[in-house]
């Protein structure tokens, strides 16, 4: 019974509070006398019920804090320094930190062999050509080599990036093989855990609005619109516009699929931020 706490595997988890719940049950389950006391004390901690105010998402762990919660745990070196890692991923608090966090956890190789899914969603939210390439099936001309794909797009890739994409996208169930073995589109979608999926998100437009940016100097006026304004607004009239460009987006949408012919991929991008607080301190 008593291996039955050392079964889990916190590489596979991307929340550590959830981690410290399953190895709570789990110890409490096979250990008799294991209590948020004996754990504290293990940690060398004066507070017996630490374990349980971190668990419940009342307090953070530092990371020499992390650090004794790791040993405490039974976590071997690799182990612990991952779950200090993982520690610092849920707890920053800037998409800079989260992103150098979750590389840092992309970096063991037992997280990579539990998450191979997750890393394909992060390539795909984070590298602008997946979206791209997705959509060049469309295509009528569109043809599976990956040098042609590379050309095809703006600006150009390399084969191999080409090749690695496709094979990404089928894997993720973004593109699959009819009867004849054209490449299709799936309806699939590329959905991510709760603990990524704002990280992803988030990353994909960052790249879109840097692949806004460059195409300034890439591609002739006539073959794009880059144009904004700055309003002021009521609540209402801000809710107005949320919901112009919701309703503009869902049009574009359907304009794309009563397309026969589709020929060029594009990017059509909507921000609206606040410039001004609303609240003005005198």
């Amino acid at each position: 019974m008593a291996a039955r706490a050392r079964e889990l595997d916190v590489f596979v988890y991307l929340d550590y509070r959830a981690y410290l719940r399953d190895y709570y049950e789990s110890k409490k389950a096979s250990s008799r006398g294991f209590s948020f006391r004996s754990f504290s004390r293990r940690a060398g901690l004066k507070s017996p019920n630490y374990l349980k105010l971190v668990m419940d998402g009342d307090r953070n762990l530092t990371a020499s804090m992390a650090e004794r919660f790791a040993r405490a745990c039974g976590l071997d070196d690799e182990a612990s320094a991952f779950f200090v890692a993982l520690v610092a991923f849920n707890q920053a608090r800037s998409a800079t930190e989260r992103n150098g966090a979750y590389s840092r956890l992309t970096g063991f190789r037992r997280y990579r062999q539990a998450h191979q899914l997750d890393l394909q969603h992060a390539a795909y939210h984070s590298t602008w050509y997946l979206p791209a390439i997705r959509e060049l099936v469309l295509r009528p001309d569109f043809e599976e080599d990956p040098a042609w794909v590379a050309k095809a797009l703006v600006p150009s890739i390399a084969k191999a990036e080409a090749r690695e994409a496709l094979d990404t996208l089928l894997e993720l169930g973004m593109l699959s093989r009819d009867e004849q073995g054209r490449l299709r589109q799936c309806d699939a979608l590329v959905t991510t855990g709760p603990e990524t999926r704002g990280l992803h998100i988030g990353n994909y437009h960052r790249t879109m609005m840097e692949r806004a940016a460059a195409s300034i100097d890439l591609v002739p006026s006539s073959d794009r619109d880059i144009s904004s304004l700055t309003l002021c607004l009521s609540e209402d009239g801000l809710r107005t516009v949320k919901e112009r460009i919701q309703r503009f987006r869902r049009e574009l949408l359907e304009l794309s699929v009563l397309e026969d012919e589709p020929r060029q991929v594009i990017q059509v991008n909507f921000q609206l931020f606040p410039l001004s607080r609303v609240e003005v301190e005198s």
